[in-house]
Parts: C-alpha cells; sequence; structure tokens
C-alpha cells in the first residue's frame, strides 16, 4: 500500500480498487459452514417399524383387521381376499361404516411401498382412519 504525500493541492485521489478479501473470508466461512451442513441434512438411519414401546390404546369392541402377509396377499380378519376385493369386503366386515377404524398390520419384510399402495387403497375405498398395528415390546429402564 503506498501512500503519497503532496503537500500543495487538497484533491486527494480516488481509489479505483475494491478490496475483495473481506468478501474472500465470508465465503470461504459459508463454503466451510455448508460443506459440514450437507452430509448432515440427509438422511441414512435403518429404521425397523414392527415394533413399539407406545403404550397400547383400548381396542373397539369388533376390530377390522387388514393383514399384509410377506407373500403381498391380504387378509381381513382369517379370510384371504384379493385387491379387487377390498371395498366390497370391508363394508361388509364395517358393517358400510366408513368412519370405523381399520386396523392394518403388516409384515416386516414387506417393502414400504406395497404398504403405501394398501393404504392408498383404503383410502380410494373412503376408509381414512388407519391404524398401523405392531408388535409391543418393553420400554428401555
Amino acid at each position: 500500500m503506498a501512500v503519497r504525500l503532496d503537500s500543495g493541492e487538497d484533491d486527494l485521489e480516488e481509489a479505483h480498487e475494491i478490496n475483495v478479501t473481506p468478501f474472500i473470508d465470508v465465503m470461504l466461512v459459508l463454503l466451510i459452514i455448508f460443506m459440514v451442513a450437507a452430509p448432515l441434512a440427509t438422511v441414512d438411519v435403518p429404521v425397523d417399524l414392527p415394533s413399539s414401546t407406545a403404550a397400547s390404546h383400548p381396542k373397539p369392541d369388533k376390530p377390522v383387521f387388514l393383514t399384509l402377509k410377506a407373500d403381498k396377499t391380504l387378509a381381513l380378519g382369517d379370510a384371504t381376499i384379493t385387491a379387487d376385493a377390498l371395498k366390497p369386503a370391508l363394508d361388509q366386515a364395517s358393517g358400510g361404516d366408513r368412519t370405523q377404524r381399520i386396523f392394518l398390520r403388516a409384515d416386516k419384510t414387506v417393502p414400504y411401498g406395497e404398504l403405501m399402495t394398501t393404504m392408498d387403497a383404503l383410502r380410494a375405498a373412503g376408509y381414512l382412519k388407519v391404524a398401523l398395528v405392531a408388535r409391543e415390546t418393553a420400554p428401555a429402564q
């Protein structure tokens, strides 16, 4: 950095240079923050959904259980049904009451996409109250 001392004139020359060092410092700090935060933003957690330690709720008098078996077949109660016969079978089991809660059980080897397909079929049939059933485990003490 050079300084010119001029004793005679009052006019100072304008500096046409921009000091980019603070800008580069801020950009490097932001780069480091994003490099640290990006791997933390990805979700890579193994999930085992079939067991739960949640307190169980009382079952209704006549619950309607829909089971998605490991071979991806459906069973309403004890009877095996097809996906096409789901709506009439649910109407018969619930007495046509579409506000009744359907208890959905799925084998833990069933892919998540198959479970969502079954839930979409329940929604299309008009049954919006769906409870997922899990095996109860003792809470960790």
